[in-house]
């Protein structure tokens, strides 16, 4: 397996279209980095540049310690898992994965051994005469990775190959994918753009909006120290609260004032926001740091308001209920045994401890 090393990578299309800008990163030997982010960030070009598939406009791009940038793709040693699998339609389970080391010349009983114990890893040793017609989507997506898997190459790129997929199915199979990187210990870079996926399937989460990296980082780290107000928006299912208000100073005591809720900061948060005193700034809290105070409390000193309910979502352990300041909308995550009535003003305790401050011009964390 291998490092790679993107070096002030760009992208630009023509009509000044700049898709990738000045991207940087280290792919470590061995690490499963995902690309995320919304349609049209940029993670997929990145992914079919280091592939190969499309030419940069600017920056170097290393895979091992070779530069690859005039390599063609087939000399590059990666395997690519596309979206729609690219299977042939005319050859067996069998033949599809052969296919490529057929190319590159492998005797017969190398390529007959490769195939016959990965399909055995993957649980398809049974469909190996089949074509791809006769499969279904969970299938398919297996015999694209064992088509991958034969090759042994240095790297593995992954391009949203869970998105064709029902809900079901792509919760089994980021699990066996996961699992397969554990297994085979291998260079891994995978793009989504679903934030779920990338949380429970990364090592090193790399987030991207409009081609810019927004944040690197583990995704405990992601999730609870974001960098800016994308990345907590985007990262968290559901996503993060804002509200929009002034800091405020009083006898010594700051808060938050978003116009019709009034809330104390914690003692030994005060001192991240003590420059905004005056000044409009952002307010993030999670849905799950919402409470109902007559079922469970916060830890540390409770921070009360008063909301109104205007959906209630049951989710079976858990409620989803979307509430209103009049002001500002937000989302509490609570236990199931909360009672809400739509339309009817209901006590929440915030969990101070674990609210987040952005600077309203930057969008970027105080911290």
């Amino acid at each position: 397996m291998a490092q790679v090393i993107l070096k002030s990578v760009t992208k630009v299309f023509p009509g000044n279209i700049v898709a990738v800008d000045d991207i940087t990163l280290d792919v470590k030997d061995k690490d499963f980095l995902v690309l995320v982010g919304p349609s049209g960030c940029g993670k997929s070009t990145t992914l079919r540049m280091i592939a190969g598939l499309e030419e940069i406009t600017k920056g170097d791009i290393f895979i091992g310690n070779r530069l690859v940038n005039d390599v063609p793709p087939k000399d590059r040693d990666i395997a690519m898992v596309f979206q729609n699998y690219a299977l042939y339609p005319h050859m067996t389970v069998y033949k599809n994965m052969a296919f490529g080391l057929k190319l590159r010349r492998y005797k017969k009983e190398e390529i007959d051994k490769r195939v016959r114990e990965t399909a055995e890893l993957l649980g398809i040793s049974n469909l190996l005469e089949r074509k791809p017609k006769a499969l279904s989507g969970g299938q398919r997506q297996r015999v694209a990775v064992g088509r991958a898997i034969v090759r042994k190459p240095q790297v593995f790129l992954f391009d949203e190959p869970l998105s064709n997929l029902d809900a079901k199915l792509r919760i089994q199979m980021r699990t066996e994918i996961s699992k397969l990187h554990i297994r085979l210990q291998a260079t891994t870079i995978y793009v989504t753009h679903d934030q779920v996926e990338a949380m429970t399937m990364g090592t090193t989460i790399v987030v991207l909006k409009d081609g810019l990296v927004y944040q690197i980082d583990n995704p405990l780290s992601l999730y609870n120290k974001p960098k800016n107000r994308f990345v907590a928006g985007f990262i968290g299912s559901p996503p993060m609260n804002f509200m929009e208000g002034i800091i405020q100073k009083e006898d010594s005591v700051f808060y938050f004032n978003e116009g019709n809720i009034k809330v104390k900061i914690p003692a030994e948060i005060a001192p991240k926001v003590e420059s905004y005193t005056g000044r409009e700034i952002v307010f993030g809290i999670r849905p799950e740091d919402i409470y109902d105070p007559t079922v469970s409390q916060p830890v540390g000193e409770p921070c009360r308001i008063e909301a109104k309910v205007e959906i209630v979502e049951p989710m079976g352990s858990e409620l989803y209920i979307y509430l209103t300041t009049g002001k500002s909308p937000f989302i509490a995550r609570v236990d199931a045994q909360v009672q809400a009535e739509i339309n009817t003003m209901k006590p929440f305790a915030l969990n101070m401890k674990k609210c987040h401050f952005f600077d309203k011009q930057t969008e970027k964390a105080i911290v």
